[in-house]
Formats: structure tokens, C-alpha cells, sequence
């Protein structure tokens, strides 16, 4: 079966089977030297930079040990990380339910999710009632912040780019010219320039002794950044949509806002599911800019820790560089995966 399998598809001609032998050289190549760096070379016990000063050293695993309680919480101060480990424990409690089909009460946990689960999450982290120390937002950092920022903008950015998109194809030419105004600004600027507005332009503009948090003020950058994308992605699946589904709720006597939420766009976002979670991937690597404006993200905690001259060695930044995009891609891939259960689920291609 193996062997059948292998000759359709590897070595069904000279030019495939040339392929797949430069493919799998590359793949010897490349995956061996990541071996030798990350395991057989690497550096697993010691407890300061001396240890990995050994020559040839491969990558220093015990730079990682020492420092991941900060690539996780960054600066939040270390008897108050408790509240994270609870708002982390709440939202997988949360989400891997909301995520199995078939689980009974999902639409709670759900609910939960989209409407007690952010002020609970505001409340611990920054404390100042029920008891709780208050914690400014520049202590915060590490993988807290990129989630926070990439959560925020995930949420907000569906439902705001939907209305956008509905808007952009109004009959009502005021209406229509406000949301292709907003979604062309907003694409037509980098999101370094929106956080950057966001944080040193904008407390300008505001009248003497009005002050905005500036994680608030990145959140609310972000989200508008990324609703003006997710806009033209669902406005494309309002586009591969037939007339004649608008033509049938009106038939059927149904109001514009009825036919939309029960004809039209289950269709349409079922249509550009892919659109929607690259959407999400992009925004969830995006929040590493959040660094230009004095927040420190995951990647920017990492890099603050090179400056420890307790663990200056010349793997310290690989060690570091590489850690920070494996996190990063197993969100990603995971958000990938999921994408294409849900596509097989809903049948997108219309394929058995």
C-alpha cells in the first residue's frame, strides 16, 4: 500500500522522483544541522553564562529555564502571577469546550468567553479592587501581552469588519462613502504608523488631564487596523454569493437584517473561512510591533532579556529568537488546523 502510495505520488516520473530526492536531501541537510544544533550540541544544565561558553556549543537551554517566568508574565510582579495562571486556567477551561462539536453547552461557555471572561480578565490583571494589589499595564508583558493583543483584536475585528462590509455595499450613499472611506484609510496605513499615532500622537489631541491607557490605546488601534481587513475579506463572500439568495429571503417576506443573519451570512462567512483565519494569523504575528511603542510583547521581552550580562553568550540570541517563533507557530498552526476542521465540517468546497 505504502509502496503504491509512493510511486502515484513520488516517483511517478523522472521529473517528480528528481524532485523528491532533492526534497528529501534539503530536508536531510537542513533537519540534521537543527539536531545538532538543538540537541546534540546544546547546552542543558548550568546556572550563568559559563556554562554555554563552551566551544562549539549548540543551543543554551538553561538561558530558557532562567528566563521563561518572563517570556510568560514579562514584569508583572511575581506574588500577584497567580492571576494570570488563573485567567490562563479559565480561558483553556473556556475554549477547548467551545471548541468540541457536539458539546453540550457550548454556546455558554461561549457566552462566557465573549461577555464575563474579558471583565474578569481586566479586573485580575489590574487589580486595584476586591483586594487586589493594582498593577499598571507597563509591568505587564511576555506572551500575556501578545495574547491580550492578539485575543482583542481577533474578537473585535469579526463582528466591526461584518458592519463594514454590509456597510461598503449599502444602497444608502452616505453610509456607503463613510465605510469605504474608513476601510481604504485604514488599509492604506501601516499598523506601525497606527500604534505609533496611538501612542504618542494621540494624548496630543486630548484636553489636560484626560489620560488613555496605552495598552488601551494599541487595543483600540489594532482592532480598527484589523476590522478594515476583515472587511474586504467578507465582503468577498458576500460578492460569491448569487443573487438569488437575496432574492429568495425577500420572497420568503424576510427584512433585510433577518435575511442576513439567516440566509446571507452564514453563507457568505462559511465561503471565506481561509480569508478569516489568515486574517487572524497575520494580526496574531503583528502584535510584535506593539515593541516599537514600549510594550513588550513576547518577542520584546526575549530581546530585553539579552541585555542580562549574566547570560551574554554568543547562542543566547539564537536560543532566544528560536524559542519565540516555536510559540508563535504553535498558536498559528493550531489556529490553521482548526480552520480546516471547520472547512471539512461545513463542507466549504462541497467535496465528500
Amino acid at each position: 500500500m505504502m509502496l503504491n502510495w509512493m510511486r502515484a505520488n513520488l516517483f511517478s516520473s523522472w521529473g517528480n522522483s528528481l524532485l523528491t530526492l532533492i526534497s528529501l536531501w534539503l530536508v536531510w541537510v537542513i533537519g540534521s544541522g537543527i539536531v545538532e544544533w538543538a540537541l546534540i550540541d546544546a547546552i542543558f544544565t548550568g546556572d550563568n553564562r559559563e556554562a554555554c561558553l563552551v566551544p562549539g556549543a549548540g543551543a543554551c537551554w538553561p538561558y530558557v529555564g532562567a528566563k521563561w517566568n518572563q517570556f510568560i508574565y514579562g514584569r508583572y510582579p511575581l506574588e500577584s502571577q497567580w492571576r494570570v495562571d488563573l485567567i490562563f486556567a479559565m480561558g483553556a477551561g473556556a475554549l477547548i469546550p467551545s471548541m468540541i462539536e457536539g458539546m453540550r453547552g457550548r454556546r455558554w461557555f461561549v457566552l462566557f468567553l465573549l461577555l464575563p471572561f474579558p471583565v474578569i480578565t481586566y479586573v485580575l490583571l489590574t487589580g486595584g479592587m476586591f483586594g487586589l494589589a493594582e498593577i499598571s499595564s507597563d509591568l505587564w508583558g511576555g506572551l500575556v501581552v501578545t495574547l491580550i493583543v492578539a485575543v482583542t483584536g481577533i474578537v473585535a475585528s469579526l463582528p466591526l469588519g461584518i458592519l463594514l462590509a454590509l456597510g461598503r455595499q449599502s444602497d444608502l450613499p452616505l453610509i456607503k462613502a463613510i465605510c469605504v472611506v474608513f476601510i481604504e484609510f485604514w488599509r492604506g496605513v501601516p499598523l506601525i504608523t497606527v500604534l505609533f499615532m496611538a501612542s504618542v500622537m494621540l494624548p496630543l489631541f486630548l484636553p489636560d488631564g484626560v489620560v488613555i491607557d496605552k495598552l488601551l490605546r494599541c487595543l483600540i488601534g489594532v482592532a480598527l487596523f484589523s476590522s478594515a481587513y476583515m472587511a474586504e475579506v467578507v465582503r468577498g463572500g458576500l460578492q460569491a454569493l448569487p443573487k438569488g439568495q437575496t432574492e429568495g429571503a425577500q420572497a420568503l417576506g424576510l427584512s433585510y437584517w433577518q435575511s442576513m443573519r439567516l440566509i446571507i451570512l452564514p453563507q457568505a462567512l462559511r465561503l471565506v473561512i481561509p480569508g478569516i483565519v489568515n486574517t487572524f494569523i497575520g494580526l496574531f504575528k503583528d502584535t510584535t510591533l506593539v515593541l516599537i511603542i514600549g510594550l513588550f510583547d513576547l518577542l520584546g521581552i526575549i530581546q530585553l532579556t539579552f541585555t542580562d550580562a549574566g547570560w551574554s553568550t554568543p547562542q543566547t540570541h539564537n536560543t532566544g529568537y528560536v524559542v519565540a517563533a516555536f510559540i508563535f507557530w504553535i498558536f498559528c498552526f493550531a489556529m490553521s488546523r482548526y480552520s480546516q476542521r471547520m472547512e471539512k465540517r461545513l463542507d466549504v468546497t462541497g467535496e465528500r
